[in-house]
């Protein structure tokens, strides 16, 4: 991608599609001079615009997206309206030259993702995904442990991300919720996986299941099993990654201590060497080696403000997104495949097979 700087002198002006649910937390970190401000807030809610002029009295407001694309002042658009609405609107905004950065998942569609990917590059324009979880600093702690060997060979990742609502109306809870888990995986093991295999239940919107039990298949052998559900008294948003040398979870709820690393592993006896037969309690349980828990510090910081920050950075300088749109074209491929696999009664389906 050559995508022309803005440059470091001028705040990015920027435009908000959508006020909903998640849009005014994007309003208050991209309402932030002297780096950005925003300009423009389009909503179909009057009443909703309403209640965002009386927050952010010197920001203009809209029911139509076009303003946003036919003013040439605005540098970016920002897009956070419901999924199947995505592709349209990030398609116009990129022809109007505006760069993008669209909430997750990308779209529907892996081809129209596709194609979004293939206009931003035409236009020279930065498109990014708001896959918030790359922006998280345990995250991105995750992925050197991972990368620098801490954990070892990587067995398996279980994943739980449960809430009681919110419930959606137009997705189902693997794309809202776990095209979260699928992005970190992703970015931890650095490739996408070669299979998918989910059920699902459906009991409260026909035709969107509202929990999802998913297996992905990476290669060399590394297994990711994710339960997402918005059905569910209990919010969780855990993590364990399994390796041969250490284990690792992450708890996003906990704002404090999300990482703990655990000096554990199963060795076949007390000195490396194979063990013929494993015949007694003692012999068992020799198997088994634990060694501490280690608690990294992490600093804190807001995830949401992390990524808006690397957005505007990438408008300025010209550089790629880290989640940038091939980033979310795969998520979708990953989805594809989860879907079908729940149409097939859980029978397992390649990740961006031919029939995707």
């Amino acid at each position: 991608m050559t995508t022309e700087p803005l440059g470091a002198g001028q705040p990015v002006r920027v435009a908000v599609i959508g006020a909903g649910h998640w849009g005014p937390n994007l309003i208050r970190n991209f309402e932030a001079p002297p780096a950005s401000t925003v300009k423009l807030v389009v909503d179909r809610d009057a009443s909703r615009l309403r209640q965002l002029r009386a927050r952010f009295p010197e920001v203009a407001v809209a029911e139509d997206a076009g303003a946003a694309f036919r003013d040439p002042t605005i540098d970016a658009v920002v897009i956070a309206t419901p999924t199947a609405t995505h592709h349209a609107l990030a398609s116009a905004a990129l022809e109007a030259g505006k760069h993008v950065l669209v909430e997750k998942p990308i779209t529907t569609d892996s081809r129209q993702a596709q194609a979004l990917v293939a206009l931003a590059e035409r236009q020279g324009r930065v498109l990014m995904v708001g896959h918030v979880f790359l922006f998280n600093l345990a995250v991105q702690r995750v992925r050197a442990y991972i990368a620098a060997g801490e954990l070892g060979r990587i067995y398996y990742l279980s994943m739980v991300r449960t809430n009681l609502g919110p419930i959606r109306a137009d997705v189902n809870a693997a794309w809202d919720l776990m095209s979260h888990d699928i992005s970190i995986c992703n970015y931890w093991l650095g490739a996408e996986p070669e299979a998918a295999s989910a059920v699902g239940g459906t009991w409260l919107n026909a035709g969107h299941e509202d929990a999802v039990f998913a297996t992905l298949r990476y290669p060399e052998g590394v297994l990711v099993n994710v339960h997402a559900s918005w059905l569910n008294p209990r919010k969780a948003r855990d993590i364990t990654v399994a390796g041969d040398k250490r284990m690792l979870t992450f708890d996003d709820m906990n704002i404090v201590e999300p990482l703990r690393l655990y000096d554990k592993q199963v060795t076949d006896s007390p000195n490396g060497k194979p063990a013929a037969v494993v015949d007694t309690f003692a012999s068992f349980r020799a198997s088994i080696r634990e060694g501490d828990i280690t608690i990294p510090k992490i600093s804190t910081g807001e995830p949401l403000r992390n990524e808006c920050e690397h957005f505007l950075d990438c408008v300025r300088t010209g550089k790629r997104p880290s989640a940038d749109g091939a980033v979310g074209a795969s998520v979708v491929r990953v989805l594809e495949a989860i879907d079908r696999s729940m149409r097939e009664r859980g029978r397992e389906q390649r990740v961006g097979g031919d029939d995707a």
